[in-house]
C-alpha cells in the first residue's frame, strides 16, 4: 500500500465515503482501516453490510461502536447497487457535500482518494471517475476481463458521448447536487454503468438556467483479486452491463 495522499478539505465541505460490503469478513476491517487512515477523520465513512453471511457485520461492529464508521445493514443480500443507494441516502440525509464510492476489499487503494477528490474540491469537476488503465500500478490478471471491459467501456462511451477509459472502475466521486439527481435503480453491478449514464446527462443549476455536469477521469491503482481470493463479478454481470448501456444510455430510462 502506498502512503496516503494528504488533501485539504475546504471548510465547510463534508465528504462521505460510501462502502458497500458483502461477505468480506476476512478483509473488511483492514480495508476500512486503510480508508480511515487515508482520510484522517476528515470524512464520514458509511459502510453498508449487504446481508453478509460470513460475520462481516460482526467484524465491523467495533469500528461502529467506537464512532469511526457508520455501519448500516441489509437483512438479506440485495446487491451492490442497493447498498450504494442505502449509503447515498444516509450521506445526503446527514449533509454530505461530496460522496466517494470505495470497495470494501483490498483491490483499490484509498491513498488515491486525494487525487480523485481534488478536481471536485478545487471546483473543476462535478464528478470524477477512476481509471485503472491510465498510469497507476495495477496487478496483471485476466486477459478476457480486460477485453470485456474494453467492449463495455467503448459501448458506454458511444451511448453517453463521454471518452472514459474504464467505466467499470469502482472508484467514483460526485457532488451532492449530482447525487440528488441520480435516482438509481440497479440492484447489482449494473449500477456502475447506470452511474456513468446518469452522470453523463445530469444538468446542474447555474445562474438562471442549468449546465451539463463536468466529468473528470483520474488514474487509480488496482490490486485485482482472483476468484479464489474472493472476486465476485461474473460473465452475467458483463451481459447486464450491456443491457444497462441500452437502458440508461440509449433509451435514457
Amino acid at each position: 500500500m502506498r502512503a496516503a495522499g494528504a488533501y485539504s478539505v475546504p471548510s465547510p465541505v463534508r465528504i462521505a465515503v460510501l462502502i458497500p460490503v458483502y461477505n468480506e469478513a476476512r478483509w473488511a476491517a483492514a480495508s476500512i482501516g486503510r480508508v480511515l487512515a487515508a482520510h484522517a477523520s476528515s470524512a464520514h465513512v458509511i459502510v453498508v453490510d449487504d446481508g453478509s453471511s460470513d460475520g462481516t457485520a460482526a467484524a465491523l461492529r467495533p469500528m461502529h461502536e467506537r464512532g469511526e464508521i457508520t455501519l448500516l445493514t441489509h437483512p438479506a443480500n440485495r446487491g451492490k447497487g442497493a447498498a450504494i443507494r442505502t449509503a447515498m441516502a444516509h450521506a445526503l440525509e446527514h449533509g454530505a457535500d461530496v460522496l466517494l464510492i470505495h470497495d470494501a476489499d483490498l483491490e483499490y487503494d484509498p491513498a488515491d482518494h486525494a487525487a480523485v477528490l481534488a478536481p471536485i474540491l478545487d471546483g473543476r469537476a462535478d464528478a470524477v471517475i477512476g481509471s485503472r488503465f491510465i498510469g497507476q500500478t495495477h496487478r496483471v490478471l485476466y486477459y478476457w476481463h480486460r477485453v470485456a471491459n474494453g467492449i463495455i467501456t467503448t459501448a458506454c462511451n458511444m451511448a453517453t458521448n463521454l471518452n472514459l477509459t474504464d467505466v467499470e472502475c469502482c472508484t467514483k466521486a460526485f457532488t451532492s447536487e449530482v447525487a440528488r439527481g441520480l435516482s438509481l435503480r440497479e440492484e447489482r453491478f449494473g449500477v456502475e454503468i447506470e452511474l456513468i449514464a446518469r452522470i453523463a446527462r445530469a444538468r446542474l443549476p447555474e445562474g438562471a438556467g442549468t449546465r451539463p455536469s463536468r466529468v473528470y477521469e483520474v488514474a487509480v491503482s488496482y490490486a485485482g483479486r482472483t476468484y479464489d481470493e474472493g472476486k465476485k463479478i461474473t460473465w452475467r454481470d458483463g451481459v447486464r452491463a450491456l443491457w444497462c448501456i441500452l437502458r440508461y444510455g440509449l433509451l435514457r430510462a
